[in-house]
């Protein structure tokens, strides 16, 4: 990714994030970061919600100033499983049909960033697929509407 204004980014992340995430480590991890991540278990030290009682999928935002639909999940699993999956892994993990491919890639060598330069996390695959292991702080984004988008 060639070098933006801000690290890999136009701008900062958004501030505030969703669940408590950390604005400084959210815009170094993201912006300014190629190959590290936050700490591992950093997901449950937030207000991310652990239970999803009504078990409806949750959409995660690019923390970034444009806030993309990046990922949604629980897809083609239960709620359940996608938190026993990330905390086994210590991050966020997301499986192909979780991630919106309009907004998403994969770099050679297994980074994953989103389209508006956003560090995402890495590919690390296992024996059920590819599992997409990410920064919760750069997927704590919040929505942005058109109205929103206005005023950038």
């Amino acid at each position: 990714m060639d070098p933006k204004n801000h690290g890999t980014s136009e701008y900062p992340v958004q501030n505030p994030l969703r669940w408590d995430c950390d604005f400084e480590t959210a815009d170094r991890i993201s912006n300014f970061n190629r190959r590290f991540a936050e700490y591992s278990g950093y997901w449950q030290s937030t207000t991310f919600p652990m239970d999803n009682e009504d078990g409806e999928p949750v959409t995660f935002y690019d923390s970034g100033w444009k806030g993309s639909p990046l990922y949604t999940a629980p897809q083609d699993r239960t709620w359940d499983e996608f938190i026993s999956e990330s905390t086994k892994h210590g991050w966020p993990s997301f499986r192909d049909s979780e991630v919106n491919w309009d907004y998403v890639r994969v770099l050679p060598g297994g980074e994953v960033v989103s389209i508006d330069g956003t560090h995402l996390g890495h590919n690390l695959p296992d024996k059920k697929g590819n599992r997409y292991c990410i920064n919760l702080v750069s997927i704590a984004g919040n929505p942005i509407t058109d109205d929103t988008r206005q005023l950038l």
